[in-house]
């Protein structure tokens, strides 16, 4: 009897379990359904500035620009780099947090010196547990991306970039690529020129566009909301990602909850079934038994 009972308890406690990780899958499904919604009603904008930027580069040749690579490219471009770190704030997402922290390690290298600025606590405890310093952590959670905080990041990290504290600056974050989530590390600037080639699909120009009081005021006006845009992008990226890696995995939880429910539940039928055919013998003994004695 002792056993029907632990396993009767324990069928309740996977199905307590369960009706957690089935509200965890609905919540992650709801939250990653209006984060791409926000997403896509701001992506014609970021198009129609990375259009304007492909017409400015279309316009004639472009000088040098501080937010693009040098036309010399035999020019060292200084080794101090800066990487935005893109993480969740938790865990409970499968390889989510481990990729991403992976794809990191990668800017490693012995000639170079790198400036960590950090979204999410699992990123932030990382780095703080193997010692590596932080130069900005931003504070507010990976859980609810906004334009306005991804000018905050777009704007401290221009300012060290202008200022020459670092070369380049990279963004490390989880791309929603169709169904599967692929750890980036992608440079943002300097831009490399053929990044804004057009294709043979678009017009050609017939009349040279003219831009007021000169391209490369333009350009740098244009810039700024340009990368605040892809940061923002990675930022809803990343966090559709997560919220997809949890739930997957909280849909495996639920399969595998089903499928021990469901053993267990054959063992207590089993159980349960030899208990009362032993009940029913004993009685069918005692019968007989008695049945003798009044003989």
């Amino acid at each position: 009897m002792s056993d029907l009972q632990s396993i009767k308890k324990r069928i309740q406690s996977i199905g307590d379990t369960r009706k957690i990780t089935n509200a965890m899958y609905l919540i992650s499904s709801a939250k990653m359904r209006k984060a791409k919604a926000d997403l896509d009603r701001t992506r014609p904008y970021f198009e129609a500035m990375r259009t304007e930027i492909k017409r400015i580069f279309r316009s004639g040749e472009l000088p040098e620009n501080r937010y693009l690579y040098p036309l010399d490219e035999r020019i060292k471009v200084k080794s101090t780099y800066a990487c935005l770190l893109i993480t969740g704030d938790k865990g409970l997402a499968g390889s989510y947090n481990y990729n991403v922290i992976k794809k990191a390690e990668e800017l490693y290298r012995d000639d170079c010196e790198l400036k960590w600025y950090v979204v999410g606590e699992y990123g932030r405890q990382l780095l703080t547990q193997r010692g590596i310093p932080i130069e900005k952590s931003f504070l507010y959670t990976a859980q609810n991306p906004t334009m306005r905080r991804a000018r905050e990041i777009c704007n401290i990290l221009l300012e060290g970039y202008i200022n020459g504290e670092f070369g380049k600056i990279y963004v490390v974050y989880t791309d929603m690529a169709g169904m599967d989530d692929v750890a980036r590390c992608t440079r943002l600037i300097p831009f490399h020129r053929s990044q804004f080639d057009f294709t043979s699909s678009e017009k050609p120009v017939t009349t040279p566009f003219e831009y007021v009081p000169s391209p490369e005021k333009v350009l740098d006006s244009i810039m700024p909301g340009y990368i605040s845009g892809f940061i923002y992008s990675a930022l809803v990226d990343s966090f559709c990602s997560e919220q997809h890696a949890r739930m997957v995995a909280m849909k495996a939880a639920n399969d595998s909850a089903e499928e021990l429910i469901s053993k267990l539940t054959v063992q207590y039928n089993r159980l349960r079934q030899a208990a009362i055919t032993q009940e029913i013998t004993e009685i069918a003994a005692g019968a007989r038994a008695r049945g003798h004695e009044e003989e």
